[in-house]
């Protein structure tokens, strides 16, 4: 047993889990163009918004390696206009123009194109080794907010194939599971792509934690029947009063969560907060293809003109939230006050740091 990764760097080359083959099929592609980079996150080959962040840094700074000009400033058009491209193919996961954000600002620092092309490459690494150790983090906060309770519910893939290593709200499960504690996880099925049966499961199975699938509608009946304690997900964004997005069905286990007293924890990086949007109602909620829910397997289950709304994600608002696990620590309500305290006594201490 051991916790699967879903994106390897060997210094020259991306391969990724192609998250669409599972949970039958276990397959690496190699992802050498910005093209098939763009083409794996808008078709959820690679999803999780860390690991889509991760895999459009590699994704950008291999694009640039091609470019063939010694000019810094067509250089630099260039790395824009492959960052907006690469920007637009998941619009609702912050962790994206993230990274993208950030190999620009690093770039921006140097003098020549030779080093801009080696600086790139460096710095999708770091973010890349900074989303693992950031798991870890989060498993081990997670591991102390839950203590005693067992029995988890949980929604969607928030896990090690959606990160670097671990994942954020699976991430006490499978650090749990390396120091001896043994969970109860309960995953929801997650309509329309069913992203918790093909990948929670099967992640979890990997792993050697205790899993149980259960279809979206029976959260109600589960939370009840089987004695659940606490859920934990995560976020795609999170706004600056806590407000968060995540796929669509969290918020049905928010409010659910408040009518049974258990407590509602969101799992997340620092990366997947937003402070330039006061609350959800700005948070952009992507809209898929119709034949996501009017098909299985490529079949037919409802008529051709069957009229379909398929939002994949929803907002939950922060009044529903117990606690945000973030790899900085545990952030509790009052949002609006402690997400922006929390996130400048980290740059701060970042700062201090480098000095």
């Amino acid at each position: 047993m051991s916790i699967p990764l879903s994106i390897k760097w060997d210094g020259k080359q991306l391969v990724v889990l192609d998250q669409q083959k599972l949970p039958h099929e276990i397959v690496y592609i190699k992802l050498e163009a910005l093209k098939d980079v763009y083409e794996a996150i808008i078709t959820l080959k690679v999803r999780g918004a860390p690991a889509i962040g991760i895999t459009a840094a590699y994704g950008l700074a291999i694009e640039a390696q091609g470019y063939k000009t010694n000019s810094m400033i067509d250089f630099l058009a260039l790395l824009k206009k492959d960052a907006t491209y690469l920007g637009e193919s998941r619009p609702t996961a912050v962790n994206l123009v993230w990274a993208l954000d950030r190999l620009l600002t690093v770039v921006s620092l140097v003098d020549s194109v030779s080093d801009a092309k080696q600086i790139l490459i460096e710095e999708a690494i770091v973010i890349h080794k900074e989303d693992e150790e950031s798991c870890r983090n989060i498993g081990e906060f997670g591991l102390s907010l839950l203590g005693d309770k067992t029995k988890v519910m949980t929604i969607c893939n928030a896990g090690s194939i959606a990160t670097a290593k671990y994942g954020t709200a699976l991430a006490p499960f499978h650090l749990g599971k390396e120091l001896g504690k043994e969970f109860e996880v309960f995953a929801c099925e997650t309509r329309p792509l069913f992203q918790g049966g093909r990948l929670t499961v099967w992640e979890l199975q990997q792993s050697g934690v205790d899993v149980t699938l259960i279809t979206d509608s029976m959260a109600a009946h589960t939370i009840s029947a089987k004695g659940i304690e606490a859920i934990i997900v995560g976020a795609d964004r999170i706004a600056k009063n806590g407000d968060t997005a995540n796929k669509i069905g969290t918020l049905n286990l928010a409010i659910l969560a408040f009518v049974y007293g258990i407590p509602f924890y969101v799992a997340a990086p620092s990366s997947t907060f937003d402070l330039s949007i006061n609350n959800g109602v700005e948070i952009p909620i992507e809209e898929r293809k119709a034949e996501e829910i009017t098909h299985i397997n490529g079949k037919s289950i409802a008529l051709s003109n069957t009229k379909v709304f398929n939002p994949a994600f929803d907002v939950t608002p922060a009044k529903y939230i117990t606690a945000i696990i973030t790899e900085k620590g545990i952030i509790y309500p009052d949002y609006c006050d402690n997400i922006s305290a929390q996130l400048a006594n980290s740059i701060e201490k970042e700062k201090n740091n480098e000095n």
